[in-house]
């Protein structure tokens, strides 16, 4: 049954793009030179006797899915170190192809423990933990989450009292709500944990603080005293990963362990804080930034699955006796697909600024500066909650794109959306995000009513409501800008002025608020969504590439935001900001899209450039042979090393014998 060579359809799709996608993939990942040494990095995992031998991921149990994942990272680990590997998104590209949607077991290790050691500990702090972070001496995890409060930090129930005459802290989880519950890595892996608890000291509570907690033994791994430490259970996905649980019993650690770069506790109990009153939420800060990313990547790999799946499955004939079409060539099937596409697109570039902004502001408050500290902090809550929605509705649609294959973990899809999905959950819940982006924005509303000046990507609240849209014929990205920007200004003003109507009313201003949330989340949801297509159209517009790479990009980015006002086009019209004849320039202008991007679907999602093992997909696969790649996989199950299973003995045969001798009788009359 062996096949060889491209599918036909997928390599005529190749060859009429109207682009070069290799120019496309090189502004993706930041130049030629990058692209080059991701690659090479990749190949280097990919062809690793380790990685190559290790047993197919579905077909294994929890516990062994966890120990596959751990030997993988590990040596993952220790290759990255031999190779001289430095450079986190290097580091990210090697075990993105070491092990593909496996949860590292050490993963906080790298990505939340020793960067808040690099970023919140003192010089003294770094110095003793650090070298014993990068040897694996301590492996460390970060324990916020408890069981009775997650996104509400400041209801953490974990305390931390000093006792001036030990000069100690005493760690506790004083309840059964108060433990803590989630943390990654924490029941099994780490012998470390940055814990997040209240701060009490001369008998006053100075709110939530961050301190270094040994939990096992660095030699013989079992819980210290006063340590109770599991792992949670199986959950809807990171079925590798060991969410655990922690009590804390009146545990001692020495003051030091205290995070002391910004907020100290002298020796007497004195309590010493810095200017900004944020500091402490850094690392919550960092993870949110990397998600918007990280979530473009998961649906971008969707993207490429489906898209080309649907290039190469044929289904019904167009007219009676012709040949079966493309799936790819229905309209409703782009209609899936194609925002699907975008969207991705457009969370890449608005991951990729979020990151760049994230190392500007923490370089700004490495020199004292925390003046851009309150719009990070907005835009990395918001875009996390707005991609994590957005995105992991579009990998569901991939999904069911794909047919009845993509309910099966051959597609590669399974895998992809349970990797995807916790984030509208973890590190803050997507509505309360959505919330505290909409206090910035009550904040920015009331500083306008002030004369006082906004921020940039705030300044379009100055601009008047009663303008109407500029939308013509040929839809002009700037009128696309434009009407999303008076959207998100009519939501923001209209939620602003329903709690100062209640307040005025007498209500307070917590009960204003409490009655208005709707509202503000809508406001807040409108105020992402602009910033990701006026960040999407800016990067576009400013991307060094030729006229044809460049007019296939900008055929997506325009295609994300025609889709996003006819999705919502309630909000665009409410006011009469849209008329009905620019309503139909826009319907019209998304189906003109759709065609313009047909052509160039399997370059776009090419572009990407996810060799094969990494996408792990036998739909996805680059020379299309999808049917051999199916009967592979299902060849391949552990249900099929024995012809006949021996629970066909254990159970159907005695049910079918007493089942034989109960009817006997009946059959005799």
């Amino acid at each position: 049954m062996a096949t060889g060579g491209v599918n036909a359809d997928l390599a005529k799709e190749r060859e009429r793009a109207t682009f070069d996608s290799e120019q496309l993939t090189n502004f993706l990942y930041r130049g030629p030179e990058k692209v080059r040494r991701k690659r090479y990095l990749q190949n280097l995992a990919i062809q690793d006797p380790v990685f190559k031998k290790a047993p197919l991921w579905a077909f294994l149990n929890r516990e062994q899915q966890y120990a596959t994942a751990l030997k993988k990272h590990l040596h993952a680990y220790r290759r990255i170190q031999e190779l001289g590997i430095t450079e986190p998104v290097e580091k990210f590209y090697y075990r993105e192809a070491a092990a593909p949607h496996e949860n590292s077991p050490i993963g906080l290790h790298e990505s939340m423990f020793i960067p808040t050691i690099e970023k919140q500990a003192t010089e003294e702090q770094k110095r003793k933990w650090l070298p014993l972070c990068h040897s694996l001496k301590m492996i460390g995890t970060y324990a916020q989450t408890e069981l009775g409060h997650g996104t509400f930090i400041r209801g953490l129930e974990t305390t931390a009292t000093y006792d001036p005459v030990a000069k100690e802290f005493i760690l506790s989880t004083p309840k059964l709500t108060a433990m803590k519950y989630w943390p990654g890595n924490l029941g099994k892996t780490t012998n470390h944990c940055l814990v997040m608890a209240q701060l009490i000291t001369k008998g006053k509570n100075h709110g939530i603080h961050m301190f270094m907690l040994q939990t096992r033994d660095m030699e013989t791994h079992q819980p210290l005293p006063g340590i109770e430490l599991g792992d949670i259970g199986p959950k809807f996905g990171f079925f590798d990963n060991d969410n655990g649980y922690m009590i804390l019993k009146d545990v001692r650690i020495p003051r030091e362990n205290m995070f002391m770069r910004y907020y100290k506790v002298l020796e007497d109990g004195t309590y010493v804080t810095p200017p900004g009153d944020r500091l402490n939420y850094l690392s919550m800060v960092l993870l949110r930034s990397a998600i918007t990313s990280m979530i473009g990547q998961h649906l971008s790999q969707a993207c490429i699955i489906a898209i080309r799946y649907s290039a190469v499955r044929r289904q019904t004939e167009i007219s009676p006796g012709g040949e079966e079409a493309q799936v790819l060539d229905y309209q409703t099937q782009q209609y899936k697909l194609f925002p699907a596409l975008a969207t991705s697109y457009a969370m890449l570039m608005a991951g990729r600024f979020m990151y760049d902004f994230y190392l500007k502001t923490t370089a700004q408050i490495e020199k004292g500066d925390l003046g851009t500290m309150p719009q990070l902090h907005a835009l990395s809550a918001g875009l996390k909650a707005f991609s994590t929605w957005e995105c992991t509705a579009a990998i569901e649609v991939c999904r069911m794109s794909c047919g009845g294959h993509g309910y099966s973990h051959a597609s590669g899809i399974p895998k992809i959306y349970v990797d995807a999905t916790p984030g509208c959950t973890y590190e803050g819940e997507n509505t309360v995000m959505m919330l505290q982006v909409a206090r910035f924005l009550m904040k920015m509303y009331t500083n306008l009513q002030k004369g006082q000046e906004l921020p940039s990507f705030v300044q379009y609240m100055t601009k008047s409501l009663d303008t109407k849209s500029c939308m013509k014929e040929e839809v002009a990205p700037k009128c696309l800008v434009m009407a999303y920007e008076h959207r998100a200004s009519r939501l923001i003003k209209a939620a602003a002025d329903a709690i100062q109507a209640m307040v005025m009313s007498g209500s307070s201003p917590q009960e204003a608020w409490n009655k208005n949330t709707v509202p503000l989340t809508w406001a807040a949801l409108a105020f992402c969504h602009m910033f990701v297509v006026k960040n999407f159209f800016e990067m576009v517009e400013d991307a060094k590439m030729d006229g044809q790479t460049k007019a296939a990009f900008m055929a997506l980015c325009k295609l994300y935001a025609v889709n996003g006002v006819i999705t919502h086009l309630g909000e665009f019209i409410q006011d009469g900001y849209l008329n009905n004849q620019q309503v139909q320039y826009i319907q019209k202008s998304l189906l003109d899209l759709l065609a313009e991007i047909r052509p160039n679907a399997v370059a776009l999602v090419d572009a990407f450039d996810y060799p094969d093992a990494i996408l792990q997909s036998c739909l996805g696969r680059y020379d299309g042979q999808v049917y051999q790649a199916l009967y592979d996989f299902a060849k391949s199950s552990p249900l099929n090393e024995k012809e006949v299973l021996d629970s066909f003995f254990d159970y159907v045969k005695p049910v079918q014998q007493e089942l034989e001798a109960m009817n006997q009788p009946m059959a005799r009359l």
